[in-house]
């Protein structure tokens, strides 16, 4: 990788280079970790999210977790089912009843 030359601005302010930002698929807002070596220093990416649970964050998953309090909070709910037997059974019934 060839070494970029950035400029700090006001405020300490520096641009990260386009193509380091997606290949880092870093957005504004994201948190880098400054650590100072000797020969000078490293900044490292840090998401507040594990990465493998980011899909709990996006607006489709969280409207169905809003959707879910509203059916718990109105009695829209079954169960607890016990067996698979129990589940089958309430799956066969629900189903007739679409």
């Amino acid at each position: 990788m060839t070494p970029k030359t950035i400029q700090i601005r006001g405020h300490g302010q520096i641009t990260i280079p386009k193509r380091i930002r997606e290949l880092f698929n870093l957005e504004e807002g994201d948190v880098l970790v400054i650590e100072e070596r000797e020969d000078g220093v490293l900044m490292k990416p840090r998401k507040l999210i594990d990465p493998t649970q980011t899909w709990f964050w996006t607006e489709e998953w969280q409207e169905k977790e809003r959707q879910a309090d509203k059916d718990i909070k109105a009695g829209r709910v079954s169960g607890p089912l016990n067996s698979p037997q129990q589940l089958s059974k309430h799956l066969e019934h629900a189903s007739n009843h679409v």
